[in-house]
């Protein structure tokens, strides 16, 4: 064989068989005579042998095209399920689907919201893989990755799934020991419970404050890689943290946390890092859209929660 060939060339060939008649099949293909006997002949010189007997009465296969017809056929059946199966990819969310996150993100917002993803699209077979570390999504083979603020690789897209902030929070007997920061600067002289966050350089706090930015290098005697324990350290009064605001809002409705410096935050919204785009995979994008309304809802009540615990102005 000189060259593979073209599988469009296939389908002609298999078409003259059937119809025995270049004339009809240029007609059901709607092309040219001309056209089909050029294709048929680069066919045969792909495939370096003769495939048809043609008399002016009729077209019948040679010895060596019937076994190309029949594998030719073989191959269009193949290649149609090939395109049925890719079509289907892209709109059938079914199949394996891995998603990274945090270990807080992926408890406290993923696993509710993943549970009722599963019982709407029961052909998805999800994994969650929670992970306080960048995820590499190419060689952990990551679908979406969940992230809480920046996302720097200009090669990864992101899609927004909602909107949130980081805020400070601590819990009442430390506020009573140790006093209310009134500035920033004012976190120098305070415990602060560092957590190396995924996304953030360790120990450096970035606070807004309208259009003003202010960077504060903090320190504490406790610190850790594992957000539950700064969490569990927070409420047993060690210290101040720096946490979303969607996960502290019940701490704060609650009253087992107070907000510190309340007029500062920093933008942390919510977003789901892909290697490729949402049309390219039916089920990467029912969980996208899936989770936009879902943290639609959720983080509008975490909202109110978080307004009704705020310190009230005099």
């Amino acid at each position: 064989m000189e060259k593979f060939p073209d599988i469009r060339d296939l389908q002609i060939f298999c078409t003259v068989v059937r119809l025995a008649s270049f004339a009809r099949t240029a007609a059901e293909l709607d092309t040219s005579t001309s056209y089909i006997s050029k294709r048929i002949g680069i066919l045969e010189r792909d495939l370096g042998t003769t495939l048809l007997h043609r008399t002016a009465r009729q077209i019948t296969p040679t010895e060596d095209g019937e076994a190309i017809h029949r594998w030719a056929l073989y191959m269009l059946d193949a290649a149609a399920q090939m395109h049925s199966a890719v079509s289907s990819v892209r709109t059938e969310p079914r199949g394996d689907l891995r998603i990274s996150a945090s270990f807080r993100v992926g408890r406290n917002l993923l696993a509710p919201a993943l549970s009722e993803l599963s019982l709407r699209y029961p052909r998805l077979d999800i994994s969650l893989i929670v992970m306080d570390r960048p995820a590499d999504l190419i060689a952990e083979a990551i679908d979406l990755d969940i992230r809480i603020g920046d996302v720097p690789e200009s090669q990864l897209i992101a899609h927004r799934l909602g909107v949130s902030r980081r805020i400070l929070c601590a819990s009442r007997d430390y506020l009573a020991r140790r006093g209310m920061p009134a500035t920033p600067e004012d976190l120098r002289r305070h415990a602060c419970l560092v957590f190396r966050e995924r996304d953030q350089p360790f120990g450096t706090w970035r606070l807004r404050r309208g259009d003003a930015v202010h960077t504060t290098k903090v320190s504490g005697p406790l610190s850790s890689n594992n957000n539950d324990i700064i969490w569990k350290w927070a409420l047993d009064g060690h210290g101040i943290m720096r946490a979303s605001a969607w996960d502290c809002a019940a701490s704060l409705a609650a009253g087992a946390l107070v907000r510190v410096l309340p007029e500062y935050d920093w933008p942390a919204d919510i977003w789901a890092v892909t290697t490729g785009r949402l049309s390219n995979s039916a089920k990467v994008r029912v969980c996208v859209e899936f989770l936009q309304g879902w943290f639609a809802r959720g983080l509008a009540q975490g909202a109110d929660q978080d307004r009704a615990a705020a310190p009230k102005r005099e």
